[in-house]
């Protein structure tokens, strides 16, 4: 064996192993700070198309992911100008966007008629300008307006579960006030805003605050006097074909 000298050890192999090491971690690096990049961008992109025509498909949970979003105010003169009282008893009707395939939920979203109708669409993307909204309730629900929410939602891929429950003037004027106390429901959080929201009113005190739709859906069908159905649509799965439809017809009636 070969006597060895100090400082004379040959580190060669390290030395690539270190580089090549150091090389894999700076193009990782690149990858992400890339992807960090393209997804602000893809957030931002989306924002300006919620300013100017809100329509946009539920596709899965997180479409329904933990984001702060900003907060949409639309003048008292523009919600009394449209405001729309539905006859009929006072009523919260639960809609359930659900998976035609799988049957897993996807979006929750709690229409309330009150002293006048309102759509709570807490973390969803529908709206329009024509639609005065504060912070995802939307105002000036009539039968048609009621219907394009639906229909939107609806298509090839997913079908809409809806949950008619009959309530007290009291309840549904305090089911209005929270959702509209309720401020811009973060990303992924509709059915957890809207399961909390449902447990303080009187009578459903038992539902238990969740992340699922299908669980919400689930305690809201178990109360006597709950009415469902489903709606079906085979539409396209190209909701910009649809957008572009829906905002047509709602300018039209302008």
């Amino acid at each position: 064996m070969s006597d060895h000298k100090h400082g004379e050890m040959d580190t060669s192999v390290q030395e690539n192993t270190f580089n090549g090491f150091m090389s894999m971690v700076t193009k990782i690096a690149v990858i992400i700070v890339v992807a960090l990049i393209l997804l602000a961008l893809i957030t931002d992109n989306s924002r300006m198309k919620r300013r100017t025509f809100l329509l946009s498909a539920p596709l899965v949970l997180a479409a329904c992911g933990g984001v702060t979003r900003e907060e949409i105010l639309a003048p008292q003169s523009a919600i009394d100008r449209v405001a729309y009282v539905h006859p009929g008893p006072k009523r919260l009707t639960l809609m359930t966007m659900k998976n035609t395939g799988s049957d897993n939920g996807a979006h929750t979203g709690l229409m309330i008629n009150a002293s006048q109708r309102v759509l709570w669409d807490p973390a969803g993307t529908f709206g329009h300008s024509t639609i005065p909204e504060r912070n995802d309730v939307h105002f000036g629900i009539t039968p048609q307006i009621e219907q394009l929410y639906i229909s939107f939602h609806s298509r090839v891929t997913f079908y809409t579960l809806i949950q008619e429950l009959d309530v007290t003037p009291e309840v549904a004027e305090l089911a209005m006030r929270l959702a509209v106390a309720n401020g811009p429901t973060p990303k992924a959080a509709c059915t957890t805003h809207t399961s909390r929201m449902l447990g303080k009113l009187p009578g459903l005190e038992h539902i238990r605050t969740g992340l699922f739709p299908n669980n919400l859906s689930d305690q809201f069908g178990q109360i006597p006097g709950v009415r469902s159905r489903e709606y079906r649509e085979t539409d396209s799965d190209d909701k910009d074909v649809a957008a572009a439809e829906i905002d047509q017809l709602l300018t039209a009636n302008q």
